[in-house]
Order: C-alpha cells, then sequence, then structure tokens
C-alpha cells in the first residue's frame, strides 16, 4: 500500500494569521490617534459595536468548531480530507475565523475606513489558498476535492450550494 504525502499540519495559517491581527492591531491603533476621523459616526457607534461583538463571538465559535471539535490536527496526521461538521459550510473554517474576528474588532472601533481591511483579508486569504493548500489538497485528494469545492464556499460559511 502506497503511503500518501502528508500536508503541513499548521500550513499556511499562521503567516495568514500574524498578517491579518497586525494589520488589524495597526487600524484600530491608527483610527484611535485620530487617523481616518472622517469615517467615524457617531451614531453607528452602538450599532457597530454590537455587530462587532457578534463577529468576535461568531469567529471564536467558528475556531472551536474547526480545531477542537473537527479534531483538524488528527485528521491531517491521518491523512484525511475533512467535509463534515464545520467543514461542511466553509472549506477554510479556521482562516475564516481569524477573518471574521478581525473584522467584529475593526467594527468595534466605530471607523468606516477600517472597513477596507476585511477587503484585503479575503483577497490575502483567496491568493494564498488558490496558490498552495487547494493545490495541495488537489494534488493529494484528487476529484474527492475538486467535488468538495464545488459544495462548499472557500471562507464565508455558508449551506451547500
Amino acid at each position: 500500500m502506497e503511503d500518501k504525502k502528508h500536508l503541513p499540519l499548521y500550513g499556511i495559517g499562521p503567516a495568514y494569521g500574524v498578517t491579518i491581527i497586525m494589520l488589524t492591531v495597526m487600524g484600530t491603533i491608527l483610527s484611535s490617534k485620530g487617523f481616518f476621523s472622517s469615517g467615524q459616526y457617531d451614531f453607528l457607534r452602538i450599532p457597530l459595536a454590537i455587530i462587532g461583538i457578534i463577529l468576535i463571538v461568531y469567529g471564536a465559535i467558528l475556531w472551536i468548531a474547526a480545531v477542537g471539535l473537527a479534531k483538524i490536527d488528527v485528521n491531517i496526521s491521518d491523512n484525511c480530507l475533512v467535509t463534515a461538521g464545520v467543514y461542511a459550510y466553509v472549506r477554510n473554517p479556521i482562516y475564516s475565523a481569524f477573518m471574521i474576528a478581525c473584522t467584529g474588532v475593526l467594527l468595534c472601533f466605530n471607523n468606516l475606513w477600517l472597513l477596507i481591511l476585511p477587503m484585503i483579508y479575503w483577497a490575502f486569504m483567496t491568493a494564498l489558498m488558490k496558490n498552495t493548500e487547494e493545490k495541495w489538497l488537489k494534488d493529494l485528494y484528487g476529484q474527492e476535492y475538486i467535488d468538495y469545492c464545488e459544495r462548499v464556499n472557500r471562507c464565508i460559511p455558508w449551506f451547500h450550494r
């Protein structure tokens, strides 16, 4: 029996996570120092804070579901393609969790200019996934992974297509 190659346990996740966390921190510091103040609206402060907190909590729940409940590290070690649980709704729930939580943090700062960053997070995630992990998974799992990609979104948790 031929032993299949294994994916790296962490993939490019740490690079993505650190990058968007740094961008989030820089954006919030600049906003706190009064930069981009034209994007702040007092009447949006409470609604944006509520939505932001909801997104932070949702991101944390998504991360727990992807890492803890799905036992992704065990499945990678066992060389299994995970398509159940939270992975049935989003192909990259760990990355998505960071993107959603960081977006929530930005919303809490009541500065609409900061909402440019989630678009950058999404574009960066899409480029990284297409050029690394998706190629690795396609090589490793072939048609099974291609079929999975047709059913499940890359970064926005959603019901099956």
